[in-house]
């Protein structure tokens, strides 16, 4: 009977094996050529990357072949996708957090200008996500949920910025050091874990767990980066030290860096924030050593992006359909939220880098940036779709939002900085401009 039993086990792995395997290969060839067409058209390859999965899922795939769309990517292979996908952007954003040189710099007035920036990014889209929402309840919320809840949702969700999306577009540039960079992606780091926080209180009120849930969720994030941040790195210090020293980056210090990242990972995910974060501030943690960053990059940057990013924004796309935007009536709605959610983001941001000192081709261009709300926000109105707080039709109309202002980021981004401008600000050139008045860096934008 046990040899039956063990069989019968083994037989059922084989057949999952037989069909996770195609799946992914689907997805890393479908990736492959939506990247390279998003290259050709002068877009990030994360943005191909990420239409690719909202491609594969049943707005498209779904549509044309749905038989086939099913048999590749049955129920049983999705949970698999999904740790898969989950493990891939939590190692992601663990290194660009490892990457992330805070030491870098002016450190005070960087992080003070991020903190400007972040506040200016959350707070416009905010007043101006939830003022649309409010407005649009009578016609497309659920009628269980309230005003208040619906205008809070919409404003959260446009307030968004997609971090790992903006990571990805630095990195392919080569600007995620400059201090622009580093400013920015600090920036959008703070946004992002605002809105998680956000999240978490509306996900409360909506589900009656009450203020104290909301709090503790907050009050076991602080605790757990203080701790990451001072012992955590400090027990850390001694592995960077070594590799320095002797220039060797074993798979003993490789077991330990990625448990530190998985259950980092864990955790926040435990305390109701996404995993994402937890494994930044574990790449925080990480000893700022270069040679230790460098030979983190190089075990695990190209396998990370490769294979578990593109199965990553599969996993999302399968969860899209853009079916509920059918009918001129959604039209009207639809062109209000996107005007808030790009306004609010990309005005906001442009105005607060101009106040603290910035060319205006600066302040445009970190605007632009920071409107690139990717999968992020696809994460965010998932949770609000699975627990009630949406429509389809809404749901569907804040994918697209998600769609057009990422594919704007980086025309926006080049039209305000040139390559010939771009270069002075690489961590490479002679002179960084940031915060220096409009006349020593790029020249004022009319």
């Amino acid at each position: 009977m046990p040899t039956t039993l063990l069989a019968a086990t083994t037989d059922k792995n084989l057949e999952l094996v037989l069909r996770v395997l195609p799946a992914i290969v689907v997805i890393l060839a479908t990736s492959a050529v939506c990247g390279r067409l998003a290259i050709l058209v002068k877009q990030p390859r994360v943005l191909g990357e990420m239409v690719a999965g909202v491609l594969l899922g049943p707005t498209l795939f779904g549509a044309l072949a749905p038989d086939a769309q099913k048999a590749v990517f049955t129920p049983e292979v999705k949970p698999i996708l999904y740790v898969l996908s989950t493990i891939g952007l939590t190692l992601f954003m663990f290194l660009v957090g490892a990457g992330f040189d805070h030491t870098g710099g002016n450190g005070k007035k960087d992080s003070r200008n991020a903190a400007v920036l972040a506040v200016s990014g959350i707070f416009p889209s905010l007043l101006l996500g939830a003022a649309s929402g409010y407005l649009l309840h009578d016609r497309l919320s659920r009628p269980d949920v309230t005003p208040f809840e619906f205008a809070l949702f919409v404003g959260g969700a446009l307030s968004i910025t997609a971090f790992p999306m903006l990571a990805r577009i630095l990195y392919e540039r080569g600007l995620e050091n400059s201090q622009l960079g580093r400013m920015t992606l600090l920036g959008a780091s703070i946004d992002d874990a605002a809105a998680w926080c956000f999240l978490a209180v509306l996900s409360a009120m909506h589900t009656g767990a009450g203020a104290l849930h909301a709090l503790r969720t907050i009050g076991l994030t602080a605790v757990f980066t203080l701790v990451m941040l001072t012992f955590v790195s400090r027990l850390l210090r001694p592995m960077g030290a070594r590799v320095e020293r002797t220039g060797r980056f074993g798979f003993d210090q490789l077991y330990v860096v990625v448990g530190i990242v998985l259950l980092a990972g864990w955790f926040t995910d435990y305390i109701g924030i996404y995993s994402v974060f937890g494994g930044f501030v574990a790449g925080l943690a990480m000893p700022r050593d270069p040679a230790f960053r460098q030979a983190l990059h190089g075990r695990m940057m190209d396998i990370v992006c490769v294979l578990l990013l593109p199965i990553f924004f599969a996993f999302s796309g399968l969860n899209t359909e853009l079916g509920g935007l059918a009918g001129w009536g959604m039209v009207g709605p639809f062109l209000l939220i996107l005007t808030a959610g790009f306004a609010g983001k990309y005005v906001g941001c442009a105005l607060a880098m101009r106040g603290i000192g910035f060319s205006w081709r600066e302040s445009w261009a970190v605007g632009g940036l920071m409107n690139a709300r990717g999968l992020m926000i696809l994460i965010f109105i998932n949770i609000g779709l699975a627990q009630g707080m949406i429509t389809k039709e809404v749901f569907s109309m804040l994918v697209l939002v998600a769609v057009l202002t990422t594919a704007g980021a980086v025309p926006l981004y080049r039209w305000a900085l040139p390559e010939r401008l771009e270069r002075r600000m690489s961590p490479t050139a002679q002179t960084v401009t940031t915060g220096t008045p409009a006349t020593e860096s790029a020249p004022a934008h009319s």
